[in-house]
Order: structure tokens, then sequence, then C-alpha cells
């Protein structure tokens, strides 16, 4: 075997696994990053450690392929922590490859890595010199197998020493959880007999591949599809729904929630799914597939542990022949044919600024067709599933949601830039205040991308602090935020843009588009404070009744 640093050892099994690698150089990464170079691997530079979890993140949700952050030990590892929750909490396989502290023991600028780690969640796999590569080896298997984020530490005194000579045995294949046994026979059982079914889909379907089979038993059924919004249009056909939760129609979810069997592939119910326990029938039957250990909510009824694709594929064969359902999906197709749509925004505001919905709607006949959609977290969040055309699951990339944070938009969009490689145009949407947390790295977006909008919806504020405090009579001080000129601050790092007070300015980004597309753009949006998007609303309320309950 080559000689190799024990740095090399570990960049050496990396390249087996994974094609780019996203980070801040320093002392403890330094060899890693030579090693990786020198083997091939495309780094791709990020002004912040924070921002490398997180474009390795996005990159996996992009492509659903593997890649690696990088940072250095102590200040650059804790820089990256608020990405590596996400990612665990997400349960997106990531790898962050960090120094750590030498095997002498601990100087003053270190902390214990590994146990801040646990805390997260995440596991720690420290290599030693006689072990990189296996150890390396065993980090991402577990990563992959275990869906979730780990860290490989290099030792400072170790990551410079020649690596000893291991035998490294092959990748391990790709593990398909089981396949539901007898339970499944159940399941057929209770959906042919079902009247009123209804198929939702989460980002566990879209990962396993499922969406083929799902759609072909929902046409057997006669059954109305939704998915997640993470599963956004991976069932879309005769019969879909759209998206489950606050940032679906209310017609929708009314429909949802006449359902009789509830069969969902994938998803994890979260409150926001749920419309916070108002989405389904108490009396429907809800039927989990999913592979997980057990259910991920109480409303399950039955819960059968399987891959989604393995299952819906299974279910098919034990159908004997058509149980359609056609009346229902009559009746769906003509209700929100006749049911009220999200509301289109206004003309006017109070403040003179822009309605967010009537600029989403613009927006989405301006955007190019092809596009991969990220967004960062805040009160904007749901303007786009609800008003753009996101055309697959893998289009829409949402990094932060699991953790809730906000700040993550740029790094993610650098992440699925790089992913992209059909032509696709990257659209970032964020909020001012998110976008002023990660500024640093816009910069490394614009290196990064062939083709990227960024959409700003700048309203001078915390606009979901705006939304749930400033209505119950706090101080709205803490939450407003100078104005400042994102379209100046663009211009100066490389990118064109423009400020949009109206939607005639949309010209700017037309023009744009129409000469290419090349480049990065920045849309700053100036929009009002006083329009509240409607999950919005309802996560307040769900609240303010759990607290009332409580005081009750």
């Amino acid at each position: 075997m080559t000689s190799l640093t024990v740095s090399g050892r570990v960049a050496q099994v990396l390249s087996s696994y994974l094609s780019d690698v996203f980070g801040v150089m320093g002392n403890g990464n330094v060899y890693f990053l030579d090693a990786a170079e020198k083997l091939g691997l495309r780094f791709s530079p990020v002004r912040h450690e924070g921002a490398a979890i997180a474009a390795a993140d996005a990159y996996y949700r992009t492509s659903g392929r593997l890649a690696a952050g990088t940072t250095t030990y102590g200040p650059g590892y804790t820089n990256a922590l608020t990405a590596l929750a996400e990612a665990v909490q997400a349960q997106i396989p990531v790898v962050l490859v960090t120094g750590d502290a030498p095997t002498s023991g601990a100087r003053p600028q270190d902390v214990d890595q590994a146990a801040i780690a646990t805390g997260l969640g995440a596991a720690t796999f420290t290599v030693t010199r006689d072990a990189a590569g296996s150890i390396t080896r065993q980090a991402v298997e577990y990563a992959l197998t275990q869906r979730t984020a780990v860290v490989i530490a290099i030792p400072y005194d170790l990551a410079a020493l020649e690596a000893e000579d291991e035998e490294l045995s092959s990748p391990l294949a790709a593990k398909v959880a089981d396949d539901g046994g007898t339970d499944l026979g159940h399941v057929a059982r209770l959906i042919a007999e079902a009247r009123r079914p209804l198929i939702l889909a989460g980002r566990g379907a879209h990962l396993a591949g499922a969406g083929p089979e799902l759609r072909e038993l929902a046409d057997r059924l006669g059954a109305l599809t939704a998915g997640t919004a993470l599963a956004l249009n991976l069932l879309n056909g005769e019969g879909y729904l759209g998206v489950a939760g606050g940032f679906g129609t209310d017609t929708a979810a009314e429909l949802m929630g006449e359902a009789d069997v509830v069969l969902v592939a994938g998803a994890s119910l979260s409150p926001f799914t749920m419309r916070f326990g108002h989405l389904l029938s108490p009396d429907s039957t809800v039927i989990q597939i999913d592979t997980a250990l057990q259910p991920t909510n109480a409303r399950v009824d039955l819960f059968v542990r399987a891959d989604a694709k393995s299952a819906a594929g299974r279910l098919l064969r034990m159908l004997d022949g058509g149980h359609s359902g056609e009346a229902w999906r009559a009746e769906a197709r003509k209700r929100v044919a006749e049911g009220p749509a999200h509301h289109p925004g206004s003309d006017e505001t109070i403040d003179g600024r822009l309605d967010p919905r009537s600029l989403a709607t613009a927006l989405d006949a301006v955007l190019p067709e092809r596009r991969t959609v990220v967004q960062d977290g805040g009160h904007f969040i749901g303007w786009a599933p609800m008003y753009w055309n996101i055309p697959r699951p893998q289009d829409l990339v949402m990094v932060g949601t699991a953790f809730q944070s906000i700040g993550l938009g740029l790094a993610s969009a650098v992440g699925a830039a790089r992913a992209l490689e059909d032509g696709r145009t990257l659209v970032l949407a964020s909020g001012d205040g998110g976008f002023l947390m990660g500024l640093s790295d816009l910069e490394s977006l614009i290196g990064a991308a062939s083709s990227a909008v960024v959409v700003i919806y700048n309203d001078a504020a915390y606009g979901a602090e705006i939304h749930q405090y400033s209505s119950r009579g706090l101080t709205e001080k803490p939450m407003l935020i100078p104005e400042v000129d994102f379209s100046g601050i663009a211009r100066a790092l490389g990118a064109e843009s423009a400020i949009i007070r109206s939607l005639s300015d949309l010209a700017a980004l037309q023009d744009w588009i129409d000469a290419g597309a090349t480049g990065t753009f920045v849309a700053d949006c100036r929009i009002t404070s006083t329009v509240r998007a409607p999950w919005l609303s309802e996560w307040m309320a769900s609240s303010q009744a759990a607290k009332a309950a409580v005081v009750g």
C-alpha cells in the first residue's frame, strides 16, 4: 500500500465514498485538505465554518450523494455545531472531518469535542496511526446506515505522521430494512376495503425511490395523494392534493381530514404536517410504513417497519385487481377546482411595501422553469412551496427546519449549487435576518454557482418574531433590523442585483435571465411585515390553545 500520512489515509478512504468537500482550512485540517486535493477531491471553500456542514448537508439533499465538511479544531469545530445538530435531527448522512486535541493531552484552545458531539447526537470516530483507514470507513458506514452526521477527528500530533499499513475491505453494500412481513397483508386488506383512501408520502419515500410504486398503488385504489414539503410533487398526478400541513390549501386539508384510511410512507408526521393534530379525522385508520424503529407519532394505528419502495411493491402484488375509488377522486377534483386557492396577495399594503404573496406569484412567472429552490428558515419559508412550481422533491432544499434555525441558507445554496449538474438554476429564498447571519458566504455562492438567483424577503425585521410577539404587546425594538442595501453588497462581491420595490422592478431579473442567467443575481425585495403567513397563524393558534389547556 502506498505510504500516506494519517490525514492522507482518511482522505483516501473518503474518496471511495464521495467527491466533494466543503470547509475552511486551518491548522487542524491543512494536511487533510492537502491530501484531498492530491487525490482529486473537489474542495469548495466557504468563508465561515458554520457553512461547511450545511453545504455538505444540502449537497446530499439535492443529489442523494454523500459529501464532507471540514474545519480545524477548537473554534473552527464549535462554529459548525448548529449545522451539525440540524443534520442529526434531519437524519442526513454527512461527515465532518476536523482536527482535534493531540494524543498527549488538551491544549488551552482545545475543548472536549467528542462530548459536545454526543450532546448533539453525533458520534465521533477518532483516528489512530494504525487504523486511520478502517476507522474512517467505520464512520462513513455508520453515517450511511444510520442516516446521521458523524465526526471524524484527527488528533493534531498525528495529522502529518505516516499511517501504518492496513488491509481495508470493500465498502459495504447498502442494506434494505425489513419488508414488513405479515403486517403488510393486514395493510393490504385495510387499504383495499377503504372507501376514501389517502396516501401521504414523506422524504423517506423519496429517498427510497418509492414514487412510482406509490403512484401506481394510489391509481389502483383510487386514492388521493399528498406529500410533506420535503416530498413535494413526489406523487403528483390524478388525485394529488399537494402539500399536507400549513403550506397546503384549506380545501386540500378538508379532503385529507375525510379520509378513512391513511397510508403514510416515509413521513414522520411532524406537528407541521399534521396541522398540530387537526389534519386527520380521529376516526381514520393511520398506517405508517417507515424505516424508523417505532411509530413517530401517537396518531399511528398500525406501524410497519419497512423500506417504502419494497413495501409498496409488495402491496401492489397483494391487491387482487382494482379497488377504484373513482367517485372519491371525482369529488375531490371538483372541490379543489371550486375551492379557494392560496391568497393571491394585494396590490397595495398599509406601509407601501410589497405583499410577499403577490411577489411570490410574480417571481414564479419570471424564474427559470428548471429550478432548484433552497430556503433559509424564517417567516417567509412557506411562500415558495405555496406559490412556486417546484417540480421534484430534491428541488426543494430546506436545511434548518429540523432544528428550527435560521442563517444556513447561503451555506446550503453553496452545497446545492455544487450538486447541480443538469443546467438548473439555483434559487435561494431567504429573509434579511438569516441572510445577514450567513452573509460571508454570499461570496462562496457567487464563486460556486454557474446560475443562481437569490431572493431576499427584506422586511427590515425578524418577521416571525414580529408576528408572534409584537401582536401580544411586546416591544418591537429588538425585532427590527435597520434596512440593509443587499443589492449594493451583492454588486461589491461580483453579483448582479436590483432592489425590488414594485413588481415592475422584476424586469431587471427578467433581463438577466433573458441574457442567459449566468452567474448570480440578488433580488433585494422590500416586503411588508403586515402580512402573516397562514402556517404561522396556525402555529400561534395551536400554541395559545396548548397554553390555555395547561392553565385550565
